[in-house]
């Protein structure tokens, strides 16, 4: 473990939060840096669903991670909540999917990962889900599906971090590129001068490729835009999460309602549209359709992290020793923050890691 004493973070997503967090314990200094304000980016934009949209539809890559941090994150919040007296708000609440396409193939994914998602009668979810639209003829459930308020994640991460005496975070402090000695990153340069440290962890989310390309490394993550709208009901309105055609509605515990999202190809324009309002004013109406008495209280975009595959990049950077990876978590950052960030720990610190680290590593991705 010697080998690690300063470790400079860039990124104050929830990856680069929950990597400092990890690494506190265990490394003299802990650094993160981030270039506007922690979690302001596609941690607080997402809907915090702690599940895969369509869990069976991805790489066993992707569900390793999802599988261990689904488990963990009751217990993730009740340390935060101890540790910073901020609740992230893990809501279970349960989640249907409608009318699936590949129904089959979710029961047997299912049955085979262990995973308690069964198909239910229609009309038990109508009287489960009494605010649903009709015109709906199957579904499937999986009742220990929680959402968590990814804002206050964020807030409660940032507190605890902040009463760690051997963590700095360092917010407007945009990295322009990397400090380098022969083979070796040694930090970067910052808007406020050079960071130094003997890991430099990169957890930029969208923005990771763009900064790669300071040492000529192509990282095939690209930014995807999700727009969503908010609606403010009472606090027992919808009691359940709710999925069909791509979109979702989710309940918060205060009776805010989330509704998303769009996925565009757009760069790095994060400027929600009319288009994308009426459409996701239509879904909300297609699956609540007493929301078409209400107007929706904020609307907004994030950027993904769009990678090959949705499989994100953990661990070390062949030919660059020093310099480590944990981001291209695509739509799933928040479901597999947790696993993600263990696993980084555990590589960083060379343990015994959580689960086989070979499916993320970018040796021969990159």
């Amino acid at each position: 473990m010697g080998r690690h004493q300063r470790v400079v973070i860039v990124g104050g997503g929830v990856i680069g939060l929950l990597t400092a967090f990890n690494l506190a314990a265990d490394v003299e200094q802990v650094i993160l840096l981030e270039r506007g304000g922690v979690g302001q980016e596609s941690s607080w934009a997402g809907g915090g669903i702690v599940s895969p949209l369509y869990p069976w539809r991805y790489t066993p890559a992707v569900t390793a991670l999802a599988h261990w941090s689904q488990d963990f994150y009751p217990h993730l919040a009740q340390r935060l909540l101890a540790t910073s007296g901020l609740d992230p708000e893990v809501h279970t609440t349960g989640l249907y999917w409608l009318d699936l396409d590949d129904e089959a193939q979710a029961l047997a994914w299912a049955r085979q990962a262990g995973r308690p998602l069964s198909a239910v009668d229609i009309a038990a979810v109508e009287s489960h889900v009494p605010v649903l639209g009709g015109g709906f003829s199957r579904a499937v459930y999986m009742k220990d599906v929680a959402n968590v308020r990814n804002p206050r994640l964020v807030k409660s991460l940032k507190a605890a971090l902040q009463a760690m005496p051997n963590v700095t975070v360092h917010e407007q402090s945009e990295v322009l590129g990397f400090v380098r000695e022969g083979e070796r990153i040694t930090g970067v340069n910052t808007v406020n001068g050079s960071v130094l440290g003997d890991a430099v962890v990169l957890a930029a989310g969208a923005w990771s490729g763009e900064l790669l390309k300071h040492l000529d490394i192509e990282l095939p993550i690209e930014p995807v835009k999700g727009q969503m709208i908010l609606y403010k009901c009472a606090s027992d309105f919808l009691s359940c999460m709710v999925l069909a055609n791509g979109r979702y509605a989710i309940p918060r515990r205060d009776g805010h309602i989330l509704i998303g999202s769009t996925l565009e190809h757009e760069g790095f324009d994060k400027t929600p549209t009319q288009t994308a309002l009426e459409s996701l004013k239509a879904s909300a109406v297609a699956l609540i359709p007493a929301l078409a008495d209400a107007e929706p209280v904020a609307h907004w975009a994030g950027l993904r992290p769009g990678s090959p595959q949705g499989i994100p990049y953990i661990g070390p950077v062949a030919g660059f020793e020093g310099l480590w990876l944990n981001c291209g978590h695509y739509r799933n950052g928040l479901v597999l923050a947790p696993a993600s960030c263990q696993l980084f720990a555990d590589l960083l610190l060379e343990r015994t890691p959580i689960i086989d680290p070979a499916p993320y590593a970018p040796a021969g991705r990159l």
